[in-house]
């Protein structure tokens, strides 16, 4: 085995098959989904920002969990896709919508708002000063949408979903770094960092200085403000990028934390 030992955060199925890439690597890790995704109703405004989507000429997803959302209420409702230009952060979120036919845009290299807004895909479409629909959950990519605005897009969001976090029993976080001897963590987002330090909660000095891979410069400079030591950018949240960053880092000499 390489000497890693890692704790990945990320939700539910997502968690379990970013561990079984890791284990193809010879990588270990154990999962404490740290994000439950819990849509928003499907109340009398949603509906009628789902029957207006007519109105943009880009759509931005930022999710998997926005793609899927938006693709099973415009079902329900025998809407369909309307034909714009798609784009996606990243290339797990461009699959769920590429599987109903739409052809999407992503960058390849880096999956977060700044990898995205270099798209020359997105440059062309922002040249025409388009109106942009971001889909998201509550919250998060103010970045992405003052960066569009700047160059001349009207941008609106739809928001389907709320992150929370799960219900963890006290000492949950702590019992499983020290009983799988874990040597590093892993977040896919800035909640994701939010919700791991909040569990932490007086524990926090202690695991601020365990290595901590973070998928973009911003949530880099979010953990650096909360106090954590060693941050490694993998810039990108998928299976490859944290690979690589993790490959190229030196495991730590002493075993835990």
């Amino acid at each position: 085995m390489s000497g890693w030992r890692l704790l990945l955060t990320r939700s539910g199925e997502d968690c379990a098959a970013l561990a079984q890439s890791l284990a193809h690597a010879d990588i270990a890790a154990s999962c404490l989904p740290l994000i439950d995704i819990e849509p928003l109703p499907l109340d009398a405004p949603l509906r009628g920002r789902l029957s207006d989507l007519g109105r943009y000429q880009a759509f931005i997803v930022v999710s998997k969990p926005a793609a899927r959302l938006l693709l099973d209420h415009l079902a329900a409702f025998g809407q369909v896709p309307p034909a714009a230009n798609w784009f996606s952060v990243g290339e797990a979120t461009a699959r769920v919508l590429q599987a109903q036919s739409l052809q999407v845009h992503w960058p390849v290299q880096g999956d977060d708002s700044e990898a995205l807004l270099a798209l020359p895909a997105l440059q062309r479409v922002l040249a025409t000063r388009p109106r942009v629909l971001i889909v998201r959950g509550v919250g998060g990519r103010e970045l992405l949408a003052e960066r569009l605005a700047e160059q001349g897009a009207s941008v609106d969001y739809l928001e389907l979903y709320r992150r929370c976090l799960p219900d963890h029993a006290l000492g949950t976080l702590l019992g499983l770094i020290d009983g799988e001897r874990l040597n590093g963590l892993v977040v896919s987002s800035g909640q994701g960092l939010e919700h791991l330090h909040r569990l932490a909660a007086a524990h926090w000095p202690r695991l601020a200085t365990m290595p901590l891979f973070v998928p973009s410069p911003r949530v880099a400079e979010q953990a650096r403000a909360l106090g954590a030591q060693q941050v490694v950018e993998c810039r990108g949240a998928n299976a490859a990028a944290l690979l690589a960053a993790v490959q190229r880092t030196a495991v730590p000499a002493l075993s835990g934390c």
